[in-house]
């Protein structure tokens, strides 16, 4: 068992796949996030007709 071996183990693997799974979801997050507030003004004026026209 060489030197580094430990950080290729089976544990290891799974730490490192569960970091990169998280890091992908919180890149994802921020996206929809950035995106979600460039649409919010549209969703305002589409409640204020709705609620004109009843």
């Amino acid at each position: 068992m060489g030197k580094f071996d430990s950080r290729n183990s089976q544990k290891m693997t799974r730490r490192k796949g569960q970091a990169k799974k998280k890091a992908r979801l919180k890149r994802r997050a921020e996206t929809a996030r950035s995106s979600r507030v460039q649409k919010k003004p549209v969703g305002k004026k589409k409640a204020a007709a709705a609620a004109a026209s009843t």
